[in-house]
Parts: C-alpha cells; structure tokens; sequence
C-alpha cells in the first residue's frame, strides 16, 4: 500500500478508534485523525516488517484500528498529566 493509501486508512481508523475506545476524549478532529494516521502507518508497516500479514490484507486494517487505539490510550495518559 501506498503512503498516500495509509494515510487515507488513517483518516478513517482515526474515526473508527475514537468510536469504539471507551471513555471521553476530549480531543479535536484534527488529533484523532492524526493519531489515526500514526496508527495506521504504525500498524501496516510494523506487521508487515513482522511477517505478521502481507499487504492488503484485511488484518492490516484491523491492525490499523488496534494501532490507533493504542495510540489513543498513551495520548490520554500523556495528557491527564
């Protein structure tokens, strides 16, 4: 996938993340899109590097969405204190 592609998916994992994490984040449009986007490539390119999915693959998505949410938990950590 392309760098342009992951990024796309990160706009959307952004979304997806946010949704389904528990709890109430108190972050603009722009941080959940940019965490998505931090996700997305995080999870596409480590699994990929890992060996754990080939590209295109829906677990690549799915990776993307846990990578994001992840990402979304050290944000609001980091944030309360």
């Amino acid at each position: 996938m392309s760098i342009i592609g992951t990024i796309l998916i990160g706009l959307i994992v952004g979304l997806i993340a946010r949704f389904l994490k528990p709890g109430d984040d108190s972050m603009g449009w722009i941080m959940t899109i940019l965490l998505g986007i931090g996700g997305a490539i995080a999870a596409t390119y480590g699994g990929q590097a890992l060996g754990l999915y080939q590209p295109g693959q829906t677990a690549g998505f799915l990776g993307a969405v846990i990578g994001a949410m992840v990402l979304l938990v050290i944000y609001g950590a980091i944030k309360k204190n």
